[in-house]
């Protein structure tokens, strides 16, 4: 049996500072995870990005490789972005693949790569017109978008509970991601 592997995608958001959890919950369902984190959540991971490495046994990316330079993860069999921040949402949505993170999602789910996207943001971010024309953007494209009672509620600003991010509902919506990809 070939090994599932996930690129797990984290935004700085909140969630991000627990992104070890999700790694370990996605390895806990079968997973071989390969994490890969926007610039500025690199940052929050700066000094401690070994424990990452040693936790997924991948090296953890933050920019694209060099012309030339072979690829450092296997082949994706899905991904799940989250948390997905305003920022990163608004981007991709926008076809702004400026980062390693947005540009992997961006072409992976436009060459079949089940992809799940759960957001953290607080509902002041998410009033702004262009979230919600984010997230239809993705929905044309084939992204899981995952919100609401399916997936996560934005929450009052200043009111987040990072360290409660439903890890499991988002790598579950993967998992019925990839059996509907056949």
């Amino acid at each position: 049996m070939t090994t599932r592997v996930l690129y797990l995608i984290a935004c700085a958001a909140g969630p991000t500072q627990y992104v070890g959890t999700g790694v370990r919950r996605a390895q806990e369902a079968g997973w071989d995870v390969c994490l890969i984190l926007t610039p500025s959540a690199a940052r929050w991971w700066n000094d401690r990005l070994g424990e990452l490495k040693e936790l997924t046994g991948h090296p953890v990316r933050s920019q694209y490789k060099l012309p030339g330079e072979r690829d450092a993860l296997p082949k994706a069999h899905a991904m799940l972005v989250a948390p997905l921040s305003c920022t990163s949402l608004n981007k991709w949505g926008a076809g702004i693949a400026d980062t390693l993170a947005i540009g992997l999602v961006s072409e992976g789910v436009n060459m079949g790569v089940p992809t799940v996207a759960m957001p953290y943001f607080n509902r002041a971010q998410g009033a702004q017109p262009a979230v919600a024309r984010g997230i239809a953007d993705l929905r044309a494209q084939g992204v899981v978008y995952l919100d609401g009672a399916e997936g996560y509620e934005p929450h009052p600003p200043k009111r987040g509970n990072p360290e409660h991010f439903p890890w499991e509902r988002a790598l579950g919506a993967v998992d019925a991601a990839l059996r509907e990809a056949g």
